[in-house]
């Protein structure tokens, strides 16, 4: 009933939140990605994706279809294999950082297996730095982590914008030390802000020191210090403070994926694949 391949112009909408993105992820025109997203509304009978000015609105129908065509394209992919004998098998060791590997990549994670039920997922989560050495140290395959803006080794997927974040009833004088409640060293996101701290002349105390997100979140969802954040990894209970209390503005973050050069190439080729299609680059302003 529904196309493949209009499942796959829809599921790039909805990843992407444009027309104009999806376009270029598939490598079409804008035209017939909008096309083939009527088309299925058609077959649907629903109105699937709600249009602005600025980007594109999933509906509850259309929220409800994404997960029916990952559902079906998964399904169409494996069979495809099974009936071609070409089912993709091995090993892959992924290390991703904790605070990516408790927002996006379940879903990106969830998709591989659908895809590929043969091979031998083993995720190990961590802060970046300590990924970074265990890939060197060959315990790894390929990892998908946080660097500083401006690397040229490792595969880009997406630039972000750091941001401040607090909870709402948190409050911070102009005058006071900043109370910064940061990974341990060494950290990416906690040197950006001590950095920006220091470039601008504030004073700054470390109030929490955690080597996971969910240390940084308890902390500051208790009010005890502000932290900082890629804005696309914000919380919905805690609010961006970024144009609040005279604090610096943050370089950016990049996220990156870097392979180890003996690792199994179909699998880390596929998992790249993966999470390259369902994450979107976004250059700087």
């Amino acid at each position: 009933m529904y196309d493949p391949a209009l499942l796959r112009t829809f599921l790039a909408v909805a990843d992407t939140r444009g027309f104009t993105r999806a376009a270029q992820q598939l490598g079409v025109s804008q035209p017939t990605v909008s096309q083939h997203v009527r088309r299925l509304e058609e077959a649907a009978g629903r109105i699937l994706v709600v249009r602005d000015t600025r980007e594109v609105e999933l509906t509850d129908n259309g929220v409800a279809m994404a997960g029916f065509a990952r559902t079906i394209l998964a399904a169409h992919a494996a069979a495809e294999n099974y009936f071609s004998g070409a089912a993709m098998k091995g090993r892959l060791r992924f290390g991703a950082a904790d605070d990516l590997a408790i927002t996006q990549l379940p879903r990106i994670l969830r998709h591989f297996r659908q895809l590929h039920p043969q091979v031998k997922l083993e995720l190990t989560v961590d802060q970046s730095a300590p990924l970074r050495r265990k890939l060197d140290a060959g315990h790894l395959d390929l990892i998908f982590v946080k660097t500083a803006p401006g690397a040229v080794d490792g595969r880009l997927v997406r630039r972000d914008t750091m941001v401040w974040v607090a909870h709402e009833k948190t409050v911070v004088e102009r005058h006071e030390t900043v109370p910064l409640i940061a990974y341990r060293g060494p950290s990416v996101s906690r040197q950006i802000a001590i950095d920006a701290l220091e470039a601008a002349g504030r004073t700054w105390r470390i109030t929490c020191n955690t080597r996971e997100v969910n240390g940084v979140l308890a902390a500051v969802r208790a009010g005890i210090g502000i932290a900082v954040f890629p804005r696309s990894l914000i919380p919905g209970d805690l609010v961006t403070v970024s144009n609040r209390f005279g604090l610096p503005e943050l370089e950016d973050i990049e996220f990156r994926l870097f392979e180890n050069s003996t690792a199994p190439r179909e699998p880390v080729e596929a998992l790249t694949t993966a999470i390259m299609d369902r994450t979107h680059v976004r250059n700087p302003e």
